[in-house]
């Protein structure tokens, strides 16, 4: 306090003198000269006394650094670890690590009803910027300015009105206005409450800045994905119609190329490629074009270009497809002339193939555009239909029934179903056949030597199933652990680890059968020495040279044609029965279903 004191006083003291002094240097800088020797003198004691200032401050400022400047100290915060609630949920693999308890649980709730992440999708900008992934070449194209116009249909049952909204708004804004007729919303029934109120009000929102822009149609009972599509294209005013998932993005220029081709050609059916929107970050994950394709279940995969799509080396352009994913876009008018989608087909899955191969056979053709994309969300799990299964099988089975010919059975020993009376009930087909005949549609065959020569023909199967011993009734043959190079004996649960293929070249396969020609299945061997089976890739094992052709007849031995073996059942040590190879003992087999007597 002391010091404080004492610095005051003579501060004030100094700067008085110092303003004194100031004054005066100042008026003698003026007169550019001293007038007389009493101005002399007090200049220089006014003088020494601003130097004195000087190191009065600067003891002030050692003194106040010192004394009186406070002490900080470090600030240690300690890191609240926050519990992980669902440590084995997908959705927080790679997301979610700040997230309170609380936000967890809403985030997870939201996650379980949706399969996708709609805790962190209504915290996104509606409009938010996503990466153009298209080839450099599509950004030189330049296409017709007298396009056909374009009406979009969004599919959705109990969606996330945020991510319906991102849909929407990237459409309006990334689609030519002078081409876009409509937008139409289907809702299959959902009973979610945002989807009642708040997106009429979202609806009536934008149509007040677009009149009739946004139109919605709404059914009164959950019909399916092939009847909502159907709603969707009735609805439509536009020359093209582009059905879409609610789960999407458009990229910028996504509609142009899509229009261009089809003002060339109004018989090709389209589909944008599209790039995968991860369930959990929601980030976009580059998708490169492909096919797209079917396996004899008829589930949707895709596929590599015919050889001639690579020769052009130009990955901008346009691939011929086998089939089509459930984002399609068409010529309405030429959709309406062939059937359109059979509404026959219930729930979801198969009606893409289904059409598909209406389009091939029936006069037109369908390719994927690369300049065109969409982002879409692939859902973790599908919470409206948690096993697709069953109406997969139904519609897969009325596809063939109409469509397959004489290839039809090739559906059946896919599901593992008999070729007869399998007691599921497929709906009338009368009507798409009759209208198969008046379009006078190519047969199947034709289809498959030349649109999708890969599928696999399985013309020589001649018995599939669970393949039984009679002395153990309640086992089956298993491929065992995978990966593995040795089947087991397993108690039959009827899964595709137990599926077994006999055909006429006398392989067994083991474990489930490819429907691609540039697939090996896995084939029983008798490895020569030692009494333990094996089971191999079919085509390394001729290039090596294994045995892999037996002799079996229903009901009968299973012996190996090179080393005179039979597979059996041994009693080992452990009490337990196991495949052997040994001397044919007389042993019999059956397979589940047979196709042919053998």
């Amino acid at each position: 306090m002391r010091i404080t004191a004492r610095v005051g006083v003579l501060v004030i003291v100094v700067i008085v003198n110092s303003l004194v002094y100031m004054s005066l240097r100042q008026e003698t800088y003026n007169a550019n000269k001293l007038q007389r020797p009493e101005d002399l003198e007090v200049f220089g004691r006014l003088k020494r006394i601003e130097d004195q200032v000087h190191k009065i401050a600067k003891f002030i400022d050692v003194k106040d650094k010192k004394v009186k400047e406070p002490v900080v100290k470090q600030k240690i915060t300690k890191k609240i670890e926050v519990k992980k609630l669902y440590p084995q949920s997908r959705l927080f693999s790679s997301w979610g690590a700040e997230l309170t308890e609380e936000e967890q649980m809403e985030a997870e709730r939201q996650f379980q009803e949706y399969g996708y992440n709609v805790f962190l999708s209504n915290r996104l900008p509606v409009n938010r910027t996503i990466p153009d992934t298209r080839d450099h070449r599509c950004t030189l194209k330049i296409y017709p300015n007298d396009l056909p116009s374009i009406s979009v249909v969004l599919i959705y049952l109990n969606e996330a009105l945020s991510v319906i909204k991102r849909a929407v708004r990237s459409i309006i804004d990334k689609t030519p206005a002078h081409l876009l007729t409509e937008i139409i919303l289907v809702d299959d029934y959902s009973l979610n409450e945002d989807l009642q109120l708040p997106i009429d009000e979202y609806i009536g929102l934008i149509n007040k800045d677009k009149p009739g822009l946004i139109k919605k149609v709404r059914h009164k009972r959950q019909i399916g994905l092939a009847k909502a599509r159907m709603s969707g294209w009735e609805a439509a005013k536009g020359q093209v119609v582009a059905i879409l998932d609610a789960h999407i993005e458009v990229h910028k220029e996504w509609a142009e190329p899509l229009l261009a081709r089809i003002k060339a050609d109004r018989t090709i059916v389209l589909s944008p490629v599209f790039d995968k929107v991860r369930f959990d970050t929601l980030e976009i994950i580059k998708y490169n074009p492909s096919a797209h394709a079917f396996d004899w279940n008829l589930w949707c995969m895709y596929e590599s270009f015919r050889p001639e799509w690579y020769k052009m080396n130009d990955p901008s352009e346009p691939g011929k497809s086998p089939s089509i994913m459930g984002i399609l876009v068409a010529d309405r008018q030429f959709l309406g002339e062939i059937g359109v989608l059979d509404e026959g087909m219930t729930i979801y899955g198969g009606e893409n193939v289904e059409l598909a191969l209406r389009v091939w056979l029936c006069g037109g053709s369908i390719e994927v555009v690369p300049c065109s994309k969409i982002a879409h969300i692939e859902r973790a799990h599908k919470p409206y239909s948690p096993d697709l299964s069953k109406p997969m099988i139904r519609n897969a089975l009325r596809v063939a029934e109409i469509w397959l010919d004489e290839y039809k059975s090739n559906v059946n020993i896919a599901w593992n179903l008999p070729l007869k009376d399998h007691g599921i009930d497929i709906g009338d087909v009368t009507e798409r056949k009759e209208l198969r005949e008046k379009l006078k549609c190519k047969p199947f065959k034709w289809y498959l030597e030349n649109v999708y020569p890969l599928l696999d023909r399985w013309k020589d199967i001649m018995g599939y199933g669970v393949l039984k011993n009679d002395l153990k009734e309640d086992h089956c043959i298993d491929q065992g652990p995978v990966p593995g190079s040795v089947p087991i004996l397993f108690r039959c649960h009827n899964y595709k680890p137990q599926y077994c293929y006999y055909n006429s070249n006398g392989e067994i396969y083991i474990g489930g059968i490819k429907s691609h020609t540039y697939n090996s299945n896995r084939c029983l061997t008798d490895p020569g020495s030692g009494s333990t089976p094996g089971l191999h890739d079919c085509k390394q094992a001729k290039e090596k040279g294994l045995s892999i052709y037996w002799d079996f007849n229903q009901g009968n031995a299973i012996r190996n044609r090179n080393t005179n073996r039979c597979l059996e059942l041994g009693q080992g040590q452990d009490s337990y029965y196991h495949l052997i190879l040994q001397t044919c003992s007389g042993q019999k087999w059956t397979i589940q279903h047979v196709i042919k007597d053998f």
